[in-house]
Protein backbone atom coordinates (compact mmCIF):
# COMPACT_ATOMS: atom_id res chain seq x y z
CA UNK A 1 0.00 0.00 0.00
CA UNK A 2 1.43 3.37 -0.97
CA UNK A 3 1.79 6.35 1.33
CA UNK A 4 -1.03 8.45 -0.26
CA UNK A 5 -3.56 5.65 0.16
CA UNK A 6 -2.53 5.14 3.77
CA UNK A 7 -2.89 8.87 4.54
CA UNK A 8 -6.32 8.94 2.92
CA UNK A 9 -7.39 5.89 4.93
CA UNK A 10 -6.25 7.48 8.20
CA UNK A 11 -8.02 10.75 7.37
CA UNK A 12 -11.26 8.90 6.62
CA UNK A 13 -10.94 6.91 9.86
CA UNK A 14 -10.55 10.14 11.86
CA UNK A 15 -13.54 11.65 10.06
CA UNK A 16 -15.72 8.64 10.86
CA UNK A 17 -14.59 8.51 14.49
CA UNK A 18 -15.01 12.24 15.18
CA UNK A 19 -18.37 12.80 13.44
CA UNK A 20 -20.59 11.40 16.23
CA UNK A 21 -18.81 13.53 18.86
CA UNK A 22 -19.29 16.65 16.77
CA UNK A 23 -23.02 15.92 16.45
CA UNK A 24 -23.36 15.34 20.20
CA UNK A 25 -21.60 18.60 21.06
CA UNK A 26 -24.67 20.72 20.21
CA UNK A 27 -27.06 18.83 22.51
CA UNK A 28 -28.14 20.67 25.66
CA UNK A 29 -29.26 18.48 28.54
CA UNK A 30 -31.28 20.34 31.10
CA UNK A 31 -33.42 19.02 33.91
CA UNK A 32 -36.58 20.92 34.70
CA UNK A 33 -38.62 20.91 37.87
CA UNK A 34 -41.88 20.54 35.92
CA UNK A 35 -43.24 19.87 32.45
CA UNK A 36 -44.74 23.38 32.29
CA UNK A 37 -41.29 24.86 32.90
CA UNK A 38 -39.86 22.70 30.09
CA UNK A 39 -42.64 23.92 27.78
CA UNK A 40 -41.92 27.54 28.71
CA UNK A 41 -38.22 27.00 27.98
CA UNK A 42 -38.94 25.38 24.61
CA UNK A 43 -41.39 28.13 23.70
CA UNK A 44 -38.90 30.87 24.57
CA UNK A 45 -35.93 29.34 22.73
CA UNK A 46 -38.11 28.76 19.66
CA UNK A 47 -39.52 32.31 19.66
CA UNK A 48 -36.24 34.15 20.21
CA UNK A 49 -33.67 34.69 17.47
CA UNK A 50 -29.97 34.07 17.85
CA UNK A 51 -28.10 37.41 17.71
CA UNK A 52 -25.29 35.86 15.67
CA UNK A 53 -27.27 33.63 13.30
CA UNK A 54 -29.45 35.77 11.07
CA UNK A 55 -32.47 33.49 10.68
CA UNK A 56 -32.15 30.81 13.33
CA UNK A 57 -33.87 30.69 16.64
CA UNK A 58 -32.00 29.89 19.84
CA UNK A 59 -33.16 26.27 19.75
CA UNK A 60 -31.73 25.58 16.28
CA UNK A 61 -28.50 27.56 16.54
CA UNK A 62 -25.19 25.92 17.43
CA UNK A 63 -23.34 29.19 18.00
CA UNK A 64 -21.73 29.80 21.39
CA UNK A 65 -23.89 32.89 22.01
CA UNK A 66 -27.05 30.82 21.45
CA UNK A 67 -25.82 28.20 23.93
CA UNK A 68 -25.10 30.97 26.45
CA UNK A 69 -28.56 32.47 25.94
CA UNK A 70 -30.22 29.07 26.36
CA UNK A 71 -28.33 28.69 29.64
CA UNK A 72 -29.35 32.21 30.68
CA UNK A 73 -33.02 31.51 29.90
CA UNK A 74 -32.81 28.26 31.87
CA UNK A 75 -31.23 30.08 34.83
CA UNK A 76 -33.89 32.79 34.77
CA UNK A 77 -36.68 30.20 34.62
CA UNK A 78 -35.17 28.45 37.64
CA UNK A 79 -35.15 31.80 39.46
CA UNK A 80 -38.89 32.09 38.85
CA UNK A 81 -38.79 34.91 36.28
CA UNK A 82 -41.81 35.32 34.00
CA UNK A 83 -41.60 34.89 30.24
CA UNK A 84 -42.06 38.64 29.77
CA UNK A 85 -39.23 39.43 32.20
CA UNK A 86 -36.93 37.06 30.29
CA UNK A 87 -37.88 38.58 26.93
CA UNK A 88 -37.47 42.12 28.29
CA UNK A 89 -34.01 41.23 29.61
CA UNK A 90 -32.89 39.84 26.26
CA UNK A 91 -34.37 42.79 24.33
CA UNK A 92 -32.64 45.29 26.62
CA UNK A 93 -29.37 43.45 26.15
CA UNK A 94 -29.51 42.56 22.42
CA UNK A 95 -32.22 44.83 20.98
CA UNK A 96 -35.47 43.94 19.24
CA UNK A 97 -33.53 41.86 16.73
CA UNK A 98 -33.89 38.85 19.06
CA UNK A 99 -37.67 38.95 18.58
CA UNK A 100 -39.04 37.06 15.60
CA UNK A 101 -42.27 39.03 15.96
CA UNK A 102 -41.31 42.63 16.76
CA UNK A 103 -44.05 44.78 18.31
CA UNK A 104 -46.01 47.16 16.10
CA UNK A 105 -44.76 50.69 16.78
CA UNK A 106 -43.50 53.66 14.82
CA UNK A 107 -40.03 52.18 14.24
CA UNK A 108 -41.39 48.84 12.97
CA UNK A 109 -44.47 50.11 11.13
CA UNK A 110 -42.77 49.87 7.74
CA UNK A 111 -41.78 46.28 8.50
CA UNK A 112 -45.38 45.33 9.27
CA UNK A 113 -47.03 47.28 6.42
CA UNK A 114 -44.58 46.47 3.60
CA UNK A 115 -46.00 43.02 2.73
CA UNK A 116 -49.54 44.41 2.40
CA UNK A 117 -48.30 47.41 0.41
CA UNK A 118 -46.34 45.17 -1.99
CA UNK A 119 -49.41 42.95 -2.45
CA UNK A 120 -51.58 45.97 -3.28
CA UNK A 121 -49.00 47.33 -5.71
CA UNK A 122 -48.77 43.93 -7.40
CA UNK A 123 -52.56 43.70 -7.75
CA UNK A 124 -52.67 47.23 -9.17
CA UNK A 125 -49.98 46.38 -11.76
CA UNK A 126 -51.84 43.21 -12.79
CA UNK A 127 -55.09 45.19 -13.08
CA UNK A 128 -53.46 47.87 -15.25
CA UNK A 129 -51.77 45.33 -17.54
CA UNK A 130 -55.04 43.45 -18.00
CA UNK A 131 -56.88 46.71 -18.65
CA UNK A 132 -54.40 47.72 -21.37
CA UNK A 133 -54.65 44.31 -23.04
CA UNK A 134 -58.45 44.32 -23.14
CA UNK A 135 -58.90 47.24 -25.64
CA UNK A 136 -56.52 45.51 -28.05
CA UNK A 137 -58.68 42.41 -27.94
CA UNK A 138 -61.88 44.44 -28.37
CA UNK A 139 -60.52 46.48 -31.32
CA UNK A 140 -61.39 43.70 -33.76
CA UNK A 141 -65.03 43.67 -32.65
CA UNK A 142 -65.37 47.48 -32.78
CA UNK A 143 -65.17 47.63 -36.60
CA UNK A 144 -68.24 48.90 -38.39
CA UNK A 145 -70.00 46.91 -41.15
CA UNK A 146 -67.89 48.23 -44.10
CA UNK A 147 -64.65 47.66 -42.25
CA UNK A 148 -65.73 44.14 -41.30
CA UNK A 149 -66.56 43.35 -44.96
CA UNK A 150 -63.17 44.67 -46.14
CA UNK A 151 -61.41 42.68 -43.43
CA UNK A 152 -63.20 39.50 -44.45
CA UNK A 153 -62.33 40.11 -48.11
CA UNK A 154 -58.66 40.59 -47.24
CA UNK A 155 -58.62 37.48 -45.08
CA UNK A 156 -60.33 35.30 -47.68
CA UNK A 157 -58.01 36.65 -50.39
CA UNK A 158 -54.91 35.86 -48.35
CA UNK A 159 -56.19 32.33 -47.72
CA UNK A 160 -56.89 31.62 -51.38
CA UNK A 161 -53.57 33.18 -52.46
CA UNK A 162 -55.18 35.23 -55.25
CA UNK A 163 -53.04 37.91 -56.89
CA UNK A 164 -55.79 40.53 -56.75
CA UNK A 165 -55.55 43.16 -54.06
CA UNK A 166 -58.24 45.27 -52.53
CA UNK A 167 -57.70 49.00 -52.20
CA UNK A 168 -58.93 51.06 -49.27
CA UNK A 169 -62.26 51.74 -51.05
CA UNK A 170 -62.95 48.06 -51.46
CA UNK A 171 -62.47 48.00 -55.30
CA UNK A 172 -60.41 45.20 -56.85
CA UNK A 173 -57.49 46.05 -59.19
Amino acid sequence: MNRATMCLGIALLWLVLLTPFQAMAAVDVKSFSSDSERERFLTLVNELRCPKCQNQNLADSNSPIAADLRDEIYRMLEEGKSDQEIVDFLVSRYGEFVLYKPPVKSTTLLLWLMPAALLLIGLFVVFMVRRRQQPAADAHSSLDGDEQARLQALLSESKTGAGNSVDTKGDAH
